[in-house]
């Protein structure tokens, strides 16, 4: 796999996402990534520990400089757990869960995500404001409510499918109410 394409092809679909998104420091970043899939395999049967790594780092990297925070998202096998920054589940009072991202239980990006972290946890359930879904690894059950596709012009990385998605606030109350 050429790995500068990767992280080119990541890095460009990030500035597309974070350029539409508009929310406060600290708001959780979900992403979800099949390193199987970017190789072009079916998802799950071949991570790469190096794509894992490079996705990882260049999301990372953006996500923190647009002032957000940072989840990844484990694969099926561990239930789409999610790896964070054990301070922001504190603070956020998510429920840490005693399990360690592998090869074939937490995928390639998880593992990395879990290694680059300064204090990781896993916890089993986020609410992001917005995330990039690489490898249709189905980040939807982490976003908040309403979950809003972006449309980026970058449609695969590698040999990955990929979607991007942000939230916005419920319109409730009906006709007469008023909303933003």
């Amino acid at each position: 796999m050429d790995m500068d394409l990767i992280e080119k092809q990541t890095r460009q679909a990030m500035e597309e996402l974070l350029a539409e998104l508009n929310y406060p420091e600290g708001s959780i970043f979900l992403l979800g990534c099949s390193s199987s899939e970017v190789c072009g395999n079916r998802i799950g049967k071949a991570p790469s520990k190096e794509i894992g790594e490079t996705v990882v780092k260049v999301v990372s990297k953006m996500v923190e400089k647009k002032g957000l925070s940072l989840a990844v998202q484990c694969c099926e096998h561990i239930n789409r757990a999610i790896v964070i920054e054990k301070e922001i589940a504190f603070k956020r009072n998510y429920e840490i869960v005693n399990v360690v991202p592998a090869e074939h239980a937490g995928g390639a990006c998880a593992i990395a995500a879990y290694a680059h972290m300064k204090d990781p946890a896993v916890i089993e359930f986020v609410s992001a404001v917005a995330g990039i879904d690489i490898g249709d690894t189905f980040i939807g059950m982490h976003i908040n409510h309403v979950c809003v596709p972006v449309r980026l012009s970058v449609k695969e990385i590698g040999m990955a499918h990929v979607t991007a998605a942000k939230s916005r606030s419920k319109l409730i109350g009906g006709e007469r109410a008023r909303h933003l």
